[in-house]
């Protein structure tokens, strides 16, 4: 089914295979590999909080600053987090990660990977 983001509650069917997606460009600050991103916004609010939408990413590793509290729930693939204090979180299908603003570290994904978000 189309995407239906105009609604009074924007939504999109199908989000765990949803292919209209749009090329949002290469991963910055790579490390290794180079990771290519696209994805579907379902809703952005005044000055972007809220934003909620479908993120899908290829292979590579890079260095990540997470601006505000995230909810990712990760649908398809494989990847590993890596805080800056050493903290490590392996995400694959089901696994739902709750970032805090201000989160630091690294993300290497092992296979492309497919996340349903909302940044608050």
């Amino acid at each position: 089914m189309v995407e239906t983001t105009q609604s009074s509650a924007p939504h999109i069917y199908d989000a765990t295979t949803f292919s209209d997606l749009v090329d949002w460009g290469d991963q910055p600050d790579s490390l290794e590999g180079q990771s290519h991103s696209s994805g579907r916004l379902v809703f952005k609010g005044p000055n972007n909080q809220p934003e909620s939408g479908i993120w899908v990413c290829t292979p590579g590793r890079w260095r990540l600053s997470i601006p505000r509290d995230e909810f990712c729930h990760f649908v398809a693939g494989r990847a590993v987090y890596r805080s800056d204090a050493g903290e490590v979180i392996e995400v694959e299908p089901g696994t739902v990660v709750m970032f805090p603003g201000g989160w630091t570290g690294e993300c290497t994904v092992i296979e492309t990977m497919r996340n349903i978000y909302m940044l608050v």
